[in-house]
């Protein structure tokens, strides 16, 4: 079953205003340091998805991130994508 967030927010350069994110393999969520600007979720092939904010705080976008993930996959399968919006608007979602 294919699960996605729908990482919302305010349009910018990089970033339309929403985006996909898939699910599928996800290994970890991470962000380098507690006032990091970037949390990647890498996956299984290898893969990332590098989403930049501005400063975080606590590590508050990562611990969101994982809490939507955990909310995303209690869903029904009928359900294949989750809303979320972000406590700091993303400025960049990059997938490689």
């Amino acid at each position: 079953m294919q699960k996605f967030l729908n990482i919302k927010g305010t349009a910018a350069t990089g970033f339309q205003g929403n985006q996909l994110v898939s699910l599928t393999g996800l290994k970890t969520v991470r962000a380098a340091t507690a006032d990091a600007i970037t949390t990647v979720l890498s996956y299984e092939d290898g893969t990332a998805t590098t989403i930049t904010t501005a400063a975080q705080t606590g590590f508050n976008v990562q611990v969101q991130l994982q809490e939507a993930v955990e909310a995303a996959l209690q869903t029904s399968w009928t359900k294949p994508v989750y809303d979320v919006t972000l406590v700091l608007t993303p400025t960049s979602i990059v997938n490689a």
